[in-house]
C-alpha cells in the first residue's frame, strides 16, 4: 500500500475533463481536509488552480499514455490516492492505481463499465436483470435491420453519458431515423477525434417501462453501502431521455428500495467492481428492478450538492476519505429531503440571456440556483447534446415539498436562446 510520507500531507490526484462541472467541489473538499491536490486534466492550460500547481496535461482517450504520465509523476511526487471525476478518466485511473498499489477497481472492471455492450454481457452472464440487447456497426443498413428488431426499443451509443444519443423507436421507420441520427453523431468530428472503437457501434435494447431511479453508493472491498436512492419523478419514456429531477429519500415502498439495493450490489459484483463510488441507473416495474447502467464514479454534474452526511460531510469529502483510507466517520445521509433539477436545454442555439433567477431563489425550500451555461455559448439540445443550462437545489421536510419547490423555481426562469440560421 502506498502511504503518505511523514513529511508531507496526503497527496491526491484528481482526474477530470474540461467539460466536467464538479472538479471544484472536489478541490474544496480536499482543501477542507488538508489534502494536497494535483490536477490531471485534458485542458491545455490551467484556468483555476488555488495551489498554483501546474495541472498535468493528459489525454483520457489514450489510457496507456495517460497512465504512463501519471506513474511518471508519482515516481517523483508519491501519490496517496487517485480519483476520476466523470466517466472518461475511470479506465486510466484504474490502471494507474493498480501500478501504484492504490485502492481502486480492477482495470478490467473499469473498462467493462465504460462500454454498455460489454457491461450488458457481463450482467446477463451473471443473471442480473437487463433488457434484451444487441449491437450493430454504424455502417450497417438500418432498413435491413429494422424488421427484425423488437419494439419499442432504445438505441444508444456504447460509451457516451448524460443520455447523449439515446433515442426510443416504436417502429421500423423510427428505428431507421434514430439509427442514422446516432450514426451521424458518432461520426461527428468531435467524437471521431477521440478514436474510440466503441463509437463504431450502436446498442439496441428493449425499452423497459416503469419508474426510473438512481443509486449513489460506496463500495468497500466489494460490499455496497447505498448512500442515497433518488426518485426521478418525471416520466422518462422517450423519444429522448433528458433527466431533470432527482429527489431523495425515495418515496418507493421499503421492499422496492431493498430490491433495488440488492440488484445494484449484484450488478457491481457481476461487473467486477470492488472499491469506491458507484452511480447506478435502474428501472422498476412489476417484474422488479432492471439495471440500465452502473458507472464506476460518483454522481455527475453538480448533483452531489444534494447530499450531506453525518455532520455536514459532502459526497466529495466522503469519496476523498475513502480513496485516501482516512477515517470516514458517520456516513448516513442527513434526515432532510433534498433534490436537484438539472435544467434542460429546450432548443439548440446561442444562449443570449436568462431572467427570473432572483424570483426562483425566493421560492421556499430553494437553496441554490446555478446557471452553468455561459452567455454567448452555443447550446445543443438532446439527443446530440450532453449538458444542461444549470442546476436548482432544494431541501425541505419531505420529498413532495422538495419536488414542488424545484418545479416552482424552474417556472420562474426564462431563457433566451437564438437558433443559429443555417448557412446557405
Amino acid at each position: 500500500m502506498n502511504t503518505a510520507s511523514a513529511h508531507h500531507a496526503k497527496r491526491l490526484m484528481l482526474l477530470f475533463t474540461t467539460t466536467g462541472y464538479n472538479a471544484q467541489d472536489f478541490i474544496l473538499a480536499a482543501n477542507k481536509l488538508g489534502v494536497e491536490v494535483v490536477l490531471g486534466t485534458d485542458r491545455c492550460r490551467v484556468l483555476e488552480d488555488p495551489w498554483r500547481d501546474a495541472a498535468i496535461p493528459l489525454r483520457f482517450d489514450t489510457p496507456a499514455r495517460t497512465v504512463k504520465a501519471i506513474v511518471a509523476y508519482a515516481r517523483k511526487q508519491p501519490l496517496d490516492g487517485l480519483i476520476p471525476i466523470g466517466d472518461k478518466p475511470t479506465v486510466a485511473a484504474a490502471f494507474a492505481s493498480k501500478l501504484l498499489a492504490l485502492p481502486a477497481n480492477a482495470p478490467r472492471a473499469a473498462e467493462v463499465c465504460r462500454n454498455k455492450f460489454h457491461s450488458r454481457r457481463a450482467l446477463k452472464k451473471a443473471q442480473v436483470p437487463v433488457p434484451f440487447f444487441t449491437s450493430y456497426h454504424i455502417r450497417q443498413n438500418p432498413r435491413a435491420i429494422a424488421p427484425g428488431v423488437r419494439y419499442p426499443c432504445v438505441l444508444k451509443p456504447l460509451s457516451l453519458s448524460a443520455s447523449q444519443g439515446v433515442i426510443r423507436a416504436n417502429n421500423p421507420t423510427e428505428f431507421e431515423s434514430a439509427f442514422q441520427r446516432i450514426g451521424a453523431l458518432l461520426q461527428s468530428p468531435a467524437l471521431q477525434e477521440r478514436r474510440n472503437k466503441s463509437h463504431k457501434h450502436i446498442l439496441v435494447e428493449d425499452f423497459i417501462p416503469g419508474r426510473e431511479v438512481a443509486v449513489e453508493g460506496m463500495l468497500r472491498r466489494g460490499k455496497l453501502q447505498v448512500l442515497a436512492l433518488f426518485d426521478k419523478p418525471d416520466a422518462l419514456d422517450g423519444p429522448f431521455f433528458e433527466e431533470t429531477l432527482y429527489i431523495t429519500p425515495s418515496r418507493l415502498p421499503l421492499a422496492a428500495q431493498q430490491a433495488i439495493a440488492a440488484c445494484t450490489e449484484d450488478a457491481t459484483r457481476a461487473l467486477g467492481l470492488s472499491e469506491g463510488p458507484i452511480h447506478a441507473e435502474l428501472r422498476l416495474n412489476d417484474a422488479g428492478p432492471w439495471i440500465l447502467e452502473v458507472a464506476a464514479r460518483s454522481i455527475g454534474g453538480l448533483c452531489s450538492r444534494t447530499l450531506r452526511f453525518g455532520t455536514g460531510m459532502s459526497l466529495e469529502e466522503l469519496v476523498i476519505r475513502h480513496a485516501l483510507e482516512m477515517e470516514e466517520g458517520p456516513v448516513l445521509r442527513e434526515s432532510a429531503a433534498a433534490g436537484v433539477m438539472m435544467i434542460p436545454i429546450p432548443q439548440s442555439g446561442r444562449f443570449q440571456a436568462v431572467a427570473g433567477i432572483d424570483d426562483a431563489r425566493q421560492i421556499r425550500g430553494i437553496e441554490e440556483v446555478t446557471i452553468t451555461a455561459k452567455i454567448g455559448q452555443m447550446l445543443t439540445s438532446l439527443p446530440e447534446g450532453s449538458s444542461y443550462l444549470g442546476f436548482i437545489f432544494a431541501r425541505g421536510s419531505s420529498p413532495g415539498f422538495v419536488e414542488n419547490a424545484l418545479r416552482k423555481a424552474h417556472q420562474q426562469l426564462e431563457f433566451t436562446i437564438t437558433p443559429e440560421l443555417p448557412v446557405i
